[in-house]
């Protein structure tokens, strides 16, 4: 299952929302699921691509909340730990899993942990 950042025209009403800020888009984005996909019997590992100030996680978390369903982890490819997403989402008590984490970015120097 996925979210949506618009709700497609062949998504039926009734779907769960959330808001989070969007480095990127420079505003807010609205995250969509349909209630035909998420069930307040599922068990939820929650994957996104980046981690950083971790408020986009937060509001996939709210979604899955919505629907009675059980957040069991968060897995992304790449934490920018400078950013204290990991603090903010640390009350979920859930484990938190990164494939690579950068330390730091300081002009053209990534560092990354090892």
């Amino acid at each position: 299952v996925y979210a949506r950042k618009k709700q497609p025209i062949t998504m039926q009403s009734g779907v769960y929302r959330a808001e989070a800020p969007s480095h990127t888009k420079g505003g807010t984005v609205e995250l969509i699921i349909s209630p035909e996909y998420l069930h307040p019997t599922d068990r939820v590992l929650l994957i996104d691509d980046f981690l950083a100030s971790g408020q986009t996680i937060a509001a996939l978390a709210q979604l899955i909340a919505q629907c009675g369903a059980t957040l069991c982890g968060i897995g992304c490819v790449i934490e920018k730990s400078f950013e204290g997403g990991r603090a903010l989402l640390a009350e979920l008590n859930v484990p938190i899993i990164s494939l690579a984490t950068i330390d730091s970015m300081d002009g053209d120097a990534i560092v990354v942990r090892e």
